[in-house]
């Protein structure tokens, strides 16, 4: 079963990232959005921690909020980009999701 982890909050900020990437499994997906996408930037103290994850979990962020930040530009090789429709479309494939407050 595969499992959706959506993460709103900047790792500058919270260890909810540091959580979420510690707690997942193999094969599950990270979604970030909101301040999460901070994280997948190249400009973040998580960037190493991203790209770790990357070797094992499927990493997206929303590009409507990378724009929003003025972050578009940094976005780490990678990571998927994903409109809205592509929000709903990850929530709709994976069995599960889990959204980390």
């Amino acid at each position: 079963m595969t499992m959706l982890h959506i993460v709103n909050k900047s790792p500058s900020q919270t260890r909810t990232l540091e959580s979420c990437l510690r707690l997942s499994q193999d094969g599950h997906a990270l979604l970030l959005i909101e301040d999460g996408v901070y994280a997948a930037t190249t400009r973040s103290p998580a960037t190493a921690a991203v790209r770790d994850a990357m070797t094992r979990l499927k990493v997206y962020a929303l590009q409507p909020d990378l724009e929003a930040r003025g972050v578009h530009n940094a976005v780490i090789d990678g990571v998927t980009l994903v409109d809205y429709a592509g929000f709903v479309d990850l929530v709709a494939e994976h069995a599960s999701s889990q959204s980390w407050l």
